[in-house]
């Protein structure tokens, strides 16, 4: 492990130069897409970026989450409304949630908030899976691994039945001796703690980890790791990669309603 050069693995603008393209290219289709299919603004908090924007694609059954990347640190929701784009065509509903940024908040607030936007959710009475892309494939794993009914004992212990995570990161130990974590400022303790790899997953649960075909080496373990450790646990557990993705393109199925991601989303939401 000491000879891997955690700098050169985790830092994926460096290692896709053209992601200021791929990235505005993001926010130029969420606009489209959003100003074809208007979004419900919906508060789970009290700050500006406590907010969630619902795609409604039906009036009845589970809710997709979808929560954004951008290393805790970078991007809202708005960038990723036409990520909802594949499900909407289904009659599925999606919800993109935002949330506060590091360093003006810890990771560990981060998921918390995550936590908030999952319980006002669950006021609308469906289930949830949820997705996520980079940051936010923790974060969706962080969601399923909760305790709900300690978190809310109004809760079901099942709000949260399966996580799809595009790109996640599941150990955050490798990012404390990068330039990734000026802005989170974790150190050895902080970032196993937020780390949901060593979390006790909940049994029974779904978990999906794929990866970018061309990501780094640790993107791929880090998936496979969480898939073989939770697998054993009693996790229904699939690892997966797209073809021909890096860490930009890897969300690019989302808005296909074809793609065999909306696909495996659909099934898991029970449609």
């Amino acid at each position: 492990m000491a000879d891997i050069d955690y700098e050169l693995e985790y830092n994926n603008r460096a290692r896709v130069p053209e992601n200021p393209v791929l990235m505005a290219g993001w926010a130029r289709d969420a606009a489209a897409y959003r100003e074809q299919n208007p979004a419900r603004t919906i508060a789970y908090g009290p700050e500006a970026r406590h907010r969630i924007d619902l795609f409604a694609g039906g009036r009845d059954g589970p809710i997709v989450v979808f929560i954004h990347g951008g290393y805790w640190q970078a991007l809202d929701g708005s960038s990723f409304s036409h990520c909802a784009r594949g499900l909407n065509a289904h009659g599925i509903s999606v919800a993109i949630p935002s949330y506060d940024l590091c360093p003006s908040v810890t990771v560990g607030a981060i998921i918390e908030q995550m936590r908030a936007a999952i319980r006002e959710l669950a006021r609308h009475g469906r289930s949830l899976v949820i997705s996520g892309h980079s940051a936010g494939g923790h974060l969706a794993a962080c969601l399923l691994a909760t305790d709900w009914p300690a978190i809310d004992a109004e809760l079901p212990r099942d709000i949260v039945s399966a996580a799809y995570a595009i790109s996640g990161l599941f150990d955050l130990l490798p990012l404390v001796a990068t330039s990734i974590n000026k802005a989170l400022c974790l150190n050895e303790a902080s970032a196993r703690a937020a780390s949901p790899l060593f979390w006790p997953p909940r049994e029974g649960t779904i978990l999906d980890a794929v990866v970018g075909e061309r990501e780094s080496a640790e993107y791929l373990r880090q998936s496979r790791t969480i898939v073989e450790q939770w697998g054993r646990a009693g996790v229904a557990t699939r690892f997966g990669t797209i073809a021909d993705a890096n860490h930009f393109t890897a969300i690019a199925p989302l808005a296909d309603p074809d793609s065999a991601m909306v696909a495996r989303l659909k099934e898991l939401a029970g449609r």
